[in-house]
C-alpha cells in the first residue's frame, strides 16, 4: 500500500517475491543525517530522508507533526535492541516507512531532489539509488519480540556502562564545580527545567497553572526552550549544546549558557558566537539536562521541577547513550529538591461532571442567599426578578 505522488490517491498493487507491496510514490526529498535538524525544514507532503537507527518517540511524533508523504530511512528504524516507539507512531499516523536503504543514501540525496519509489526501490532522475524494506505491522511486532528477548542483555550492558562512567565522573560532578556567574536570581526560588523528552508538551501543559502561580525560574535545555515559547512562556535561561533551539528563541533575551565538555568541545558556544550573542560556558561532563540541574542546585534553588527529562534505560537508549553515569550522580546530588514531572499529564485526567457543576452553583448560591436574607433591598430585587421570570414564562 502506498501513495501516488501525482494524484495523491492511495495505490495498492500486488506483492513482489519478497513480500513487499508494489507501491508508487513520487515526491520532493528533504534529507538530513540528524532527524531533529530535518524537522525544522520538512514541509507537508515531502519525503523525509533520514539515517536514524531505532527511531525514538520524540522523533516519531515530530515527524508525524511535519506530515511527510513518507519516510525513507538509510538505517534500520528498529534494530531489535530495545522497544523503540517511533516506527509504531509513524505507522499509526499512516506514514509509510521504507527501511534500511543503506548509508550511501544521504550522499546521493539532497534537499529538493525529486524521488520516485517503485515497489521497494528508490529512484532519482530515473536511476536506482537504493533498495529498502517496508516497515509493516508484522515486521514491527517481530522486532518488538526480539527486543523483549534482548532486554536482559541490554540491561546488563547498560548498568555496567553506567557504573563505569559514574566512577570516572564522580569527583567532577560530586566535588567542587566551577559554576558560571549568572545575572538571573535563582537562590531561594523554584526552577522549572524543560527538556524536549517524551510527552514534554503534555507535561508542560499539566504544570502550566503552577508556572503562572509560582513564577519559577524557567530554564530551557536546547529545544526545551522552544517548547516553553510554544506554550506562551519566556525562558529565563537557555542552556545546552544549542543544536535544537531556534534562532528566534535565542534572540528573545534569555541568559545563555553553552555546555562545554572537559575535552574543550563546545558546539553551543560556537553557534552563539556566530550569531553574535553573549553567553557563558559551563564546563562539565554528562548531558545538558544534567548540567541544568546542577546549575539550579548549586545556585540555591529551593525546588527543581523537571519536565521531559530522561531518567531510565529506554530514555537513554533512545538518545543513543549506552549508560547514564552522569545522570545517576546528578540525581543523587540534587534529589532532595528535585520533583520530576515526567508523566504527570497521564497521572490524572479530570473531567467536568454534573456533580462538579452542581457544587459550583451551590457554592455561588449560598453566599448570595445569605446576602439576600440579611439585605432587604437585595431581597426585594430578587423577588422582582423572580416575578418577571414567571411573567415571561407565562406562569402568572
Amino acid at each position: 500500500m502506498g501513495y501516488d505522488g501525482v494524484d495523491g490517491k492511495q495505490s495498492i498493487g500486488a506483492e513482489d517475491s519478497a513480500g513487499n507491496a508494489r507501491v508508487r510514490i513520487r515526491g520532493t526529498a528533504r534529507a538530513d543525517r540528524k532527524t531533529k535538524n530535518l524537522i525544522s525544514r520538512l514541509r507537508p507532503g515531502e519525503i523525509a530522508v533520514i539515517a536514524h537507527a531505532d527511531i525514538d518517540e520524540v522523533s516519531g511524533r515530530a515527524l508525524v507533526e511535519a506530515c511527510p508523504k513518507m519516510v525513507i530511512n538509510a538505517d534500520r528504524s528498529i534494530t531489535g535492541r530495545y522497544r523503540c516507539l517511533g516506527p509504531g507512531i509513524l505507522l499509526d499516523a499512516g506514514i509509510p516507512v521504507l527501511d534500511g536503504v543503506g548509508p550511501h543514501l544521504l550522499d546521493v540525496v539532497a534537499d529538493g531532489d525529486a524521488l520516485e519509489i517503485e515497489g521497494n526501490e528508490v529512484f532519482k532522475e530515473g536511476k536506482p539509488i537504493g533498495v529498502g524494506v517496508w516497515v509493516t505491522r508484522d515486521s514491527l511486532e517481530a522486532a518488538y519480540i526480539e527486543a523483549e528477548e534482548n532486554l536482559d542483555a541490554e540491561l546488563e550492558k547498560f548498568v555496567v556502562n553506567t557504573l563505569q562512567y559514574a566512577i570516572k565522573e564522580k569527583d567532577i560532578i560530586l566535588g567542587d564545580i566551577d559554576i558560571p556567574p549568572l545575572e538571573t536570581q535563582i537562590h531561594g526560588r523554584h526552577c522549572l527545567i524543560t527538556v524536549r523528552g517524551p510527552r514534554y508538551r503534555e507535561d508542560l501543559d499539566a504544570v502550566a497553572s503552577y508556572i503562572r502561580e509560582m513564577a519559577p525560574v524557567l530554564i530551557g535545555v536546547d529545544g526545551g526552550a522552544d517548547a516553553l515559547v510554544e506554550r506562551g512562556f519566556a525562558p529565563d535561561i537557555i542552556i545546552g549544546d544549542m543544536d535544537s533551539v531556534s534562532d528566534e528563541t535565542l534572540f528573545l533575551g534569555a541568559e545563555l549558557v553553552a555546555h562545554s565538555y572537559p575535552d574543550g568541545r563546545s558546539p553551543g558556544a560556537e553557534r552563539l558566537a556566530n550569531l553574535g550573542l553573549s553567553h557563558k560556558t559551563f564546563v562539565c561532563p554528562g548531558t545538558s539536562e544534567d548540567i541544568a540541574m546542577l546549575l539550579a542546585y548549586e545556585k540555591g534553588a529551593s525546588l527543581i521541577v523537571a519536565v521531559g527529562t530522561h531518567s531510565n534505560m529506554l530514555d537513554f537508549l533512545e538518545k543513543g547513550r549506552p549508560g547514564m553515569g552522569s545522570t545517576f550522580l546528578v540525581r543523587l546530588k540534587v534529589g532532595s529538591v528535585l520533583v520530576d514531572a515526567k508523566g504527570v499529564s497521564q497521572l490524572y485526567r479530570g473531567r467536568l461532571r454534573i456533580g462538579h457543576i452542581i457544587g459550583i452553583l451551590l457554592a455561588a448560591v449560598v453566599p448570595l442567599a445569605a446576602i439576600a436574607f440579611f439585605s432587604g433591598s437585595v431581597a426585594d430585587t430578587a423577588r422582582l426578578i423572580y416575578l418577571k421570570i414567571r411573567v415571561m414564562l407565562g406562569l402568572l
